[in-house]
């Protein structure tokens, strides 16, 4: 079969592709199409055509595998929140191994790493304790209202459809956060339909509402609301404030957020507290933690608890150790690993992550870790410290190439890596390899219906 691009064709779905795609093989020719599950029979039109493989566009399920579920949200189709919802859980842990697995040996040559069975979440609906929702004044259709002629194409409030960065799915309930957030995600939406302003427009750059941010703390079941506008009109967003905090005891904070950037992004240039703290208190362990609307946090509280108490166990500290976290973001880890170090220095480069990375170690009355700012090639060499333990949490991009290096060069006996990119976590763990027994590497769940899968590799010194 010789595949052309925008042609159709019947293909049988073998696999699943890291990305979460499936994998049809004609003729040994690889062909990746979205939302696909192995068993499936489909017909897909390619969209894209490389030398030695292609990417199909769903047109069709000719036959459904015999792994495909039910899925249990009504979007889970079409938005790009939880595409795997339709693959029972164990099945989507066994997938996620082997993608950890296969990028090792794949991409970084490392064959035989011990790679345990993945740690599961808890929880597999109603785990995150952060949701964002952008507004659109011209929504995307479901397939049902596009066959209705009265249905009109307006404000919506919702999640992208995947690939896009215009095209809004109005969510009426979303399952991977807690029930209490759709009821208020509704007297939003309410709220939005009934005050006259409209919502930002992407393309025009024209309208005021922009996103809606919801963050839950799973210690004391209490919300934040973060309503981000294209600019500043106390009056309404006051009276949005008065309306929720009225109806919801257990909302914290109300915050509002301004930004008139064109890039969709929530971050606000200005910052306003309408209500209540500006911040959500949080636990992980017995550690206490105050979250900002912007600050960084993990976004499956006690699946993180999980990873954390993985990363403790491969640092094996005594409470001698002098212990470096390159990446420390706002600081939860060194906190988590305080009461077993002599020492903890953090190193991020966001100041924002920084500041909260202080002030949430005084929350907590801890004086043995410091954090530093800036880039880390930069800062090492002025710390100028040997860490008998270092803790590597990236970006998903993985580390720089400089920072590789300089990590080799202080050699230290134990180093933690934590990485949520299997593919990135490949190529840096070939680049130590000379120098470091890859010991194991121990993949927590962390993303349930995703393909997302975080990975705490240990690597001691040869």
């Amino acid at each position: 079969m010789t595949i052309k691009k925008r042609k159709a064709y019947e293909l049988e779905i073998i696999d699943l592709a890291f990305g979460g795609k499936g994998l049809a093989k004609p003729d040994g020719f690889s062909v990746f199409i979205d939302r696909c599950i192995p068993g499936d029979v489909v017909l897909a039109k390619i969209i894209k055509k490389k030398k030695s493989w292609a990417e199909g566009k769903l047109i069709k399920l000719i036959k459904a595998s015999p792994l495909r579920n039910e899925g249990r949200c009504q979007y889970c189709n079409f938005c790009g929140g939880c595409k795997w919802q339709q693959i029972g859980y164990d099945r989507q842990l066994e997938y996620k191994k082997r993608h950890v697995t296969e990028s090792l040996d794949h991409i970084g040559g490392l064959k035989d790493i011990r790679v345990n069975d993945v740690i599961p979440s808890d929880h597999i609906y109603e785990y995150r304790n952060k949701m964002e929702f952008s507004c659109s004044s011209k929504r995307w259709l479901m397939p049902e209202e596009l066959e209705n002629e009265d249905v009109k194409k307006d404000f919506g409030i919702g999640l992208h459809v995947p690939g896009t960065f215009d095209q809004v799915i109005d969510i009426h309930h979303c399952d991977l956060m807690p029930e209490l957030g759709n009821e208020i995600l509704a007297d939003v939406r309410a709220f939005i339909k009934a005050s006259g302003l409209p919502a930002y427009h992407l393309r025009t750059h024209e309208g005021f509402w922009r996103f809606l941010m919801l963050r839950h703390s799973v210690a004391h079941d209490t919300w934040m609301v973060n309503v981000v506008t294209q600019s500043q009109h106390m009056e309404v967003v006051q009276q949005l404030a008065a309306v929720l905090t009225e109806k919801y005891p257990q909302i914290a904070s109300v915050m509002n957020n301004i930004t008139d950037a064109k890039s969709g992004v929530s971050l606000g240039k200005q910052e306003i507290c309408l209500w209540g703290d500006d911040h959500i208190n949080e636990q992980l362990g017995k550690f206490a933690f105050k979250i900002s609307a912007n600050s960084f946090f993990q976004t499956n509280t006690r699946a993180c608890e999980k990873l954390y108490a993985k990363v403790s166990e491969y640092a094996a500290l005594t409470g001698r150790e002098m212990v470096m976290d390159l990446y420390s973001g706002t600081g939860t880890i060194p906190i988590w690993l305080s009461g077993q170090a002599r020492m903890i220095y953090g190193i991020e480069i966001v100041t924002s992550a920084v500041r909260d990375a202080r002030l949430n170690a005084r929350l907590n009355g801890i004086e043995n870790c410091e954090f530093l700012e800036g880039d880390i090639k930069d800062v090492l060499p002025r710390l100028n410290q040997q860490p008998d333990v270092l803790i590597i949490d990236p970006p998903r991009v993985g580390m720089h190439k400089d920072v590789v290096q300089q990590v080799l060069a202080m050699g230290p006996e134990r180093i933690v890596y934590v990485s949520c990119n299997p593919s990135t976590l490949a190529r840096d763990l070939e680049l130590v390899s000379r120098d470091y027994d890859i010991k194991e590497i121990q993949p927590v769940d962390m993303f349930p219906h995703t393909y997302h899968i975080e990975s705490v590799a240990l690597l001691l010194k040869k």
